[in-house]
């Protein structure tokens, strides 16, 4: 029997009302061969839809993270390969999603790149600390994606 066969009773279903949330991503852990950042980003957003929720999930990149917003010619240069930026599409997917994509300014210093460097759409704030602080002051909850945690503040 595969593991989809067998049977899986959901003791507490979950239904989604308003989902304001912000995931601080400073490094990929993977699930097999997908960073688990981006796995439970698709599977919140998935709820979202599922619930028919209102949100605003705001993802913020930075430390070991931050190249994955990096298009594949700057992507390429940073991490000295010529195979391009394999996180794009999936990135994509999540802004598709209604995901807010965000670089910290800090981290785009450290590694001199600029927004040219960017994938569409990726936005720039001055750090991922103050970023974060900011919308947990605004009522988010935080996710802290980097150590696979979610906390509520």
């Amino acid at each position: 029997m595969s593991a989809s066969e067998k049977p899986l009773h959901i003791d507490i279903a979950v239904t989604l009302k308003d989902v304001r949330t912000v995931y601080s991503i400073g490094a990929l852990t993977f699930e097999g061969d997908l960073p688990a950042s981006i796995f439970h980003l698709q599977l919140i957003t998935n709820d979202i839809a599922d619930s028919n929720a209102e949100s605003e999930v705001i993802a913020v990149f930075h430390t070991n993270a931050g190249h994955v917003t990096l298009h594949d010619v700057a992507y390429n240069a940073d991490r000295n390969i010529a195979t391009g930026n394999p996180y794009k599409e999936l990135v994509a997917d999540l802004m598709r999603r209604s995901v807010r994509i965000e670089l910290c300014g800090a981290t785009a210093k450290a590694h001199n790149w600029g927004n040219a460097d960017l994938l569409p759409g990726i936005k720039v704030n001055t750090d991922a600390m103050a970023r974060t602080t900011q919308l947990v002051q605004q009522g988010f909850v935080k996710g802290n994606e980097g150590k696979g945690v979610l906390l509520a503040i």
